[in-house]
């Protein structure tokens, strides 16, 4: 497990694949919770989505690049909705 202290906000999130899957608001729990700027489109559109601290292979930097484990075409596909309730 990475250790997500490190993670700064507005760090960068790419993919294995090196393409960019948003841009941290922070660290919340055990998932990362993306801005609203990077939400998608149609009813993805304007608010947070979030991703498991388990998709997280590296911190790179000084915590300004979070690399995933998963291509980023993949890790959208385990992006949680903000209202949605953690299991």
């Amino acid at each position: 497990m990475v250790d997500t202290s490190s993670i700064k906000e507005h760090a960068e999130v790419i993919g294995a694949d090196g393409v960019h899957v948003g841009t941290v608001d922070h660290v919340q729990g055990d998932r990362l919770k993306l801005t609203k700027k990077d939400s998608g489109e149609g009813s993805h559109e304007g608010h947070h989505h979030y991703i498991s601290n388990g998709l997280i292979a590296a911190v790179e930097g000084d915590g300004s690049t979070v690399r995933l484990s998963a291509n980023a075409d993949v890790a959208v596909t385990f992006e949680e909705e903000e209202n949605s309730q953690q299991v």
